[in-house]
């Protein structure tokens, strides 16, 4: 006589209610009669069968201050500098002995407003008035200077962004000879200003709360193409600023840090 597979499933069913089958596991788990199902019952226990969680903040100091509290034996950080991130994996394991990685804590740091308005205003071509304006909301920031890099005061700065003007002249040559004929013209346009006009703006910010002040040079330039004057300001030596303040978030995560974790450059995918 041969049982049917619903016979077979209703036999498997009656036996496990009958003896409350559990399964060896750190969690506590039982097979439920409903197609051999496993249901974890941690969520019935007073407490957790295990610590695990992620922290996340965009202050480098709190984040320091968890990971060292939190300090396990072989922690792993692994820092995205492109990002200005940071994540530590508490119970990563071994090769031979693999944790979840799922205790972790994730370090995000935020730009302060200095820094932000210094990367938003590089780069884009902007009016007389609006770059005026710029100054003067960030005037305890800015140093402006001149072509011998002497020091210009915030008032003359914009003063001199405000009455720029735009001069066109033109010049015309003429040759006749014999038997040819030529004619040359040449316009030269000029950006004139009342005042000393700023070759660059030094502005000084934190670019990250804790680390330390960066000077950046914006260069000032003046397109002279349309009707009125656009103006646009440069970030001088940009890549190689960021690379350095990247460089400097992972020296003073580390210094923080201390022994807590062990520190790599990239990302790792626990999957």
């Amino acid at each position: 006589m041969s049982l049917t597979k619903e016979a077979i499933q209703l036999i498997t069913d009656t036996s496990l209610e009958a003896n409350g089958k559990t399964l060896d596991t750190l969690v506590p788990t039982v097979v439920l009669p409903d197609g051999s199902k496993i249901v974890p019952l941690e969520h019935l226990q007073a407490g957790r069968s295990r610590f695990r969680g992620t922290y996340s903040t965009h202050s480098l100091n709190d984040f320091a201050a968890y990971v060292v509290d939190r300090a396990a034996l072989g922690a792993r950080g692994f820092i995205n500098q492109d990002e200005m991130s940071c994540a530590v994996l508490f119970n990563i394991g071994t090769a031979e002995t693999p944790g979840h990685a799922d205790d972790r804590a994730i370090l995000k740091l935020k730009p302060t407003a200095g820094y932000t308005a210094a990367q938003q205003i590089g780069g884009r071509g902007i009016s007389q008035k609006d770059l005026s304006d710029w100054i003067e909301d960030w005037h305890q920031y800015l140093t402006p200077v001149d072509e011998a890099g002497n020091a210009i005061p915030v008032a003359k700065a914009i003063a001199a962004v405000r009455t720029i003007t735009i001069k066109a002249s033109s010049e015309s040559e003429s040759t006749v000879g014999e038997t040819s004929s030529s004619r040359s013209a040449m316009d030269q346009i000029e950006a004139r200003s009342k005042e000393t006009l700023p070759v660059s703006l030094q502005f000084s910010t934190i670019p990250f709360e804790g680390l330390t002040e960066q000077v950046i040079t914006l260069r000032l330039s003046v397109i002279t193409s349309g009707a009125v004057p656009v103006l646009k300001l440069r970030w001088v030596g940009e890549e190689v600023q960021r690379e350095d303040i990247a460089q400097e978030f992972k020296a003073v995560l580390q210094r923080s840090i201390g022994d807590a974790a062990v520190l790599s450059l990239g990302a790792f995918d626990p999957k």
